[in-house]
């Protein structure tokens, strides 16, 4: 059937009525204020951090040690003059969420301090290159599955996952949560994997094929620690103040400490809940409370029982 045009006459009423609703509703429009950081921008310019934490793997190829100076040099570069405008957009949407933009006394220099935080985030990556071979090193030893570090680098789900939470924890340091959620939020639709950014993560940490695994702003995660899918390292309940509104800024998630392993579909809970280190905590396992070093944490197995297929 062919399109009727006639139809198309009352768009112009519900364009009307589509813009009213922002006056009605204007707590999820963003009319009338400074720019937001651009989502678009921020992916892209995790692509290129991939390129400079990992060079050799991704878009360029065939570099050495006589050219990947010009290459990385030019993607500082550019890395530089666009972090540096999401930063400044991070930075007065905070302030104009606070209603200080139109306070003259009070508004900074946002594209200097957008600078300045720009060079803060870039001198962070060497630092982040030790600590992801760690994480790639800590990959290969924990899954025989896997040819080497290549393979890692190239397939593993859990790895960029954790390359992602790496820059996005950084960002959480730098005060700046609107650009590390929008990046870990990514990786998480990627990956299936949900960090939150300011969740504290040292080296030699592993993500066995991933799917599902919740991690929470508060954890706090030591050393040479390994999960499987499914795991959930979350809160145990929300307080909230006289008001009813929830307390925020609390630790409300576990402490994984050395050497843990927790096996899949595992839940450990709250802020008060810590897994000592050499733990294991076995598959399927809730756990609301402290677990001693050294301890094998496992459910009963249920009774099985065969009988012959009609």
């Amino acid at each position: 059937m062919a399109t009727d045009f006639r139809r198309k006459e009352q768009l112009s009423d519900l364009t009307d009525r589509i813009v009213e609703s922002y006056h009605a509703i204007g707590q999820i429009n963003h009319l009338g204020h400074c720019p937001l950081p651009s989502a678009d921008a921020m992916i892209e310019i995790v692509q290129d951090l991939k390129e400079v934490l990992f060079p050799g793997y991704r878009r360029r190829q065939n570099l050495h040690m006589g050219n990947v100076t010009y290459y990385i040099g030019d993607l500082i570069d550019g890395l530089h003059d666009r972090l540096t405008e999401q930063f400044a957009r991070a930075i007065r949407y905070s302030y104009d969420a606070q209603g200080l933009c139109c306070d003259k006394d009070r508004t900074p220099d946002f594209e200097a301090q957008g600078q300045l935080h720009a060079i803060e985030f870039l001198e962070s990556l060497p630092k982040m290159r030790h600590l992801l071979a760690t994480d790639a090193q800590a990959a290969y030893d924990g899954d025989p599955a896997a040819s080497g570090i290549d393979e890692v680098i190239f397939c593993y789900p859990g790895f960029e996952a954790v390359t992602v939470h790496r820059l996005a924890h950084q960002l959480y340091l730098q005060k700046v949560p609107l650009l590390a959620r929008i990046i870990a939020e990514w990786a998480h639709s990627r990956t299936g994997i949900d960090i939150h950014p300011g969740a504290t993560i040292g080296p030699y940490f592993f993500i066995d094929h991933g799917t599902g695994v919740v991690i929470g702003e508060t954890c706090e995660i030591r050393t040479r620690v390994k999960i499987y899918q499914g795991v959930t390292l979350g809160a145990l309940s929300f307080q909230k103040d006289s008001d009813g509104n929830l307390v925020r800024g609390t630790k409300r998630h576990p402490t994984i400490e050395d050497n843990v392993v927790i096996y899949a579909n595992a839940t450990v809970l709250g802020g008060d809940t810590t897994v000592g280190a050499n733990s294991v905590v076995g598959a399927s396992v809730s756990l609301t409370k402290t677990v001693p070093p050294n301890t094998l944490v496992t459910i009963e197995k249920p009774s099985l029982r065969f009988r012959e297929a009609s």
